[in-house]
């Protein structure tokens, strides 16, 4: 560990993303050795995903979290799927002092939003993860907030990562195109409206997106896989830079893009 870990941002894609090449995908099997490269590895991991949502903050605490394959009507190959992490529950008892609020859950397991995308960035399974849960009915200013309280972490040597989509609408995706960068318009244009924002640092547009952002319902009918998208952003502290890693998109209008939260020069 180098230093400081800025937080990333991951479009975790379909589970089909374990299955098919697409530029995603490629992405994500290089990012771990990047972001090594660049900053050092963490010695764990707190994903914010967009797949465990409840009423107040909660963190996982198991030692051994199982895998949990919460998705149906795909290949059977993935329901064997395994990723054997370590859990921190280190990492959970600090995230209870950073945010008082927040309770340890000592069950939960990692679900695909945050095996998916640690199968492909760091897939020997050794760095120990947490999980953390969003509050879809608290809204992105809620998670920007809930990150601001989680940067310390990045000095701590812990890895903040939020998984989600920037774009996710289950009833807009071309299902033949799985593993296509192909996408549909309204897609692009509010892909590029959030990151041009990103890029400005422009908060109050960002949480405010639904009433700015060009086709914000289209893209999310659904806040929940946005919101891990303000954890990062939060937790990248009140100097941060917004970086962009990779742009794709994948079944038409999965958008994959990642992003980083580093500190500004």
């Amino acid at each position: 560990m180098k230093g400081h870990l800025p937080p990333l941002f991951v479009g975790h894609g379909s589970p089909m993303t374990l299955v098919n090449q697409s530029p995603g995908r490629a992405f994500l099997e290089q990012l771990g050795q990047d972001y090594e490269r660049r900053h050092g590895r963490p010695r764990a991991i707190l994903c914010a995903s967009a797949h465990w949502e409840t009423e107040a903050p909660q963190v996982s605490g198991a030692a051994k979290p199982e895998t949990i394959h919460d998705f149906g009507g795909f290949p059977e190959a993935l329901y064997r799927l395994q990723y054997a992490a370590p859990g921190a529950p280190d990492v959970a008892r600090r995230v209870t002092e950073l945010v008082p609020e927040a309770r340890i859950d000592p069950g939960q397991g990692l679900d695909h939003g945050a095996w998916v995308p640690l199968m492909l960035m760091w897939p020997t399974a050794e760095i120990p993860v947490a999980q953390l849960s969003i509050q879809s009915h608290l809204g992105p200013a809620h998670h920007v907030a809930l990150g601001e309280k989680l940067a310390p972490l990045a000095d701590e040597g812990v890895l903040v990562m939020g998984s989600g989509l920037l774009t996710h609408n289950l009833r807009a995706l071309d299902w033949n195109g799985i593993g296509s960068d192909a996408d549909f318009a309204w897609a692009r244009e509010f892909e590029g409206w959030m990151s041009d924002r990103l890029i400005q640092d422009a908060v109050d547009d960002l949480v405010n997106y639904r009433s700015r952002a060009p086709h914000a319902r289209m893209a999310h009918p659904r806040d929940e896989h946005l919101l891990p998208l303000y954890v990062a952003l939060g937790a990248g502290g009140t100097h941060r830079q917004a970086e962009p890693l990779h742009r794709s998109f994948d079944m038409g209008s999965l958008s994959m893009a990642s992003w980083s939260f580093g500190p500004a020069p």
